[in-house]
């Protein structure tokens, strides 16, 4: 069984209040890192630690923290991205939900390790159960001494604020939160600068996850090298998944890095496998901007190698027969699953979240959900799928932030894993509207290495 960091104490009654958080070694890591820790050595541990970013893009947090310019006399910002809008991940919302003040403690160590003497947490606009949760905990935690002025009587000062967001997609970017933070339409900014040099209000500025963020508690409380030695290669620590779709124990689960793939998905102690004694079709690994693999890739690589919950292994094989960690996101697909509905209904998501600021993005993720409408919808032509996918190649790498990449994926994947499925949607138009492909080979074994290169 995994070692739990996070959720260790999920499930104590009152875990959401000050007293019983604290009662539970809550805040140790305050008193430890402001007492006897220098900022820079924060920094160093959470190196140490190998902790990378856990909102989707996996860059190692203690380096990024190291990339903050500290000019004399200028503020510093940390800001927590709590915009958790990405499809398929609800892992933050779950967090902050249910043990709050482990972001709260985690924003207070991370803003002393950073020289912040104000800081924010943005979350999601509609996320309004969250956003009145968290004002408690500051609230208690401020009462308690932990927050405010001369924290715990060493000289430190810390204000912290919720602010929401208006429920865009698009200020999960972090340059674009930045720009809704200082009240502006939500774009996102032309890097460079970046954040770490001209970030809110001009200022450095850090933006890391909800998760990122509580993570830090335990690296401080154990050491970067303990927290280390959890997970496998590069990929240290746990993460927090938001299993979905179609599985018999849908939940958010703290695995250990490393973890394999059959495992997580076919154990009682995790997913359980797949609701209904259906067989599993497909998988979205980390949200819904990554690519989709059939069910035989994700459990093994093309070399024949378990795969692994890990940045490394999902993403053994590039995007040729490989995916992404991402934000944990993961989405089970069974066998009555359509992958072009699916695909449509990502294709909506992404037109609809689009600022426009990017014609690529603008118009091709337009015409993206009009060509897979089209398709599954019984009026498609054999040539919309390549129009697809040079569409998706179009945007990809086109575009001012990652959004165009996160549309452009999952619609050139699918085409590249269930290419005969698009096509079943033109020569049986009638029939797609009415019934589903099926499992087909999706989940047959994957033929030796030396058969394949034969």
């Amino acid at each position: 069984m995994g070692r739990k960091l996070l959720l260790e104490h999920i499930n104590v009654p009152g875990i959401n209040t000050f007293d019983v958080y604290r009662q539970k070694g809550g805040y140790r890591a305050v008193e430890k890192a402001l007492k006897t820790l220098a900022p820079a050595d924060i920094v160093e541990e959470v190196k140490k630690s190998g902790l990378r970013g856990r909102g989707g893009a996996g860059f190692p947090t203690g380096m990024k923290w190291s990339f903050l310019a500290k000019p004399e006399g200028v503020a510093r910002y940390l800001v927590c991205n709590a915009d958790e809008s990405e499809p398929g991940t609800f892992k933050d919302r779950y967090l902050m939900t249910y043990i709050p003040h482990a972001l709260i403690e985690g924003m207070i160590v991370s803003s002393f390790a950073l020289g912040a003497n104000t800081s924010y947490i943005y979350v999601r606009g509609e996320m309004m159960p969250q956003i009145r949760i968290l004002e408690k905990a500051i609230a208690e935690a401020k009462a308690a001494g932990f927050l405010g002025k001369n924290i715990l009587g060493t000289g430190y000062d810390l204000e912290l604020y919720v602010q929401p967001g208006g429920g865009a997609y698009i200020c999960g970017e972090e340059t674009a939160l930045l720009e809704s933070l200082e009240g502006k339409r939500g774009n996102p900014r032309i890097k460079p600068p970046f954040p770490a040099i001209a970030g809110l209000y001009g200022c450095p500025t850090v933006v890391n996850n909800v998760e990122s963020i509580a993570a830090v508690v335990p690296i401080i409380n154990d050491g970067g090298e303990e927290y280390a030695k959890i997970g496998v290669g590069r990929s240290t620590g746990t993460k927090l998944i938001s299993a979905g779709g179609n599985l018999r124990k849908p939940g958010v689960y703290e695995i250990d890095l490393g973890l394999s793939a059959e495992e997580f998905l076919y154990s009682d102690e995790y997913c359980g496998g797949i609701a209904n004694g259906k067989r599993l079709k497909a998988v979205v690994a980390g949200g819904s901007s990554v690519p989709i693999l059939p069910a035989n890739l994700f459990l093994k690589t093309v070399n024949g190698e378990a795969r692994l919950m890990s940045y490394e292994s999902l993403a053994d094989g590039g995007f040729v027969s490989g995916t992404m960690l991402g934000s944990g996101g993961f989405i089970a697909y069974d066998e009555d699953q359509c992958i072009v509905r699916n695909t449509w209904n990502f294709a909506r998501f992404y037109h609809h979240e689009s600022c426009g600021q990017c014609s690529p993005c603008r118009e091709g993720t337009g015409w993206m959900e009009k060509v897979l409408h089209r398709l599954e919808y019984g009026h498609g032509k054999m040539s919309d799928i390549d129009l697809l996918v040079d569409v998706s190649k179009k945007i990809e790498g086109n575009t001012i932030c990652p959004l165009g990449d996160a549309a452009a994926w999952p619609v050139a994947s699918a085409i590249r894993h269930f290419r005969d499925e698009f096509e079943w949607h033109v020569t049986h138009a009638g029939e797609a509207t009415t019934h589903n492909f099926g499992l087909a080979h999706y989940a047959d074994p994957l033929p030796k290495k030396e058969e394949s290169v034969a």
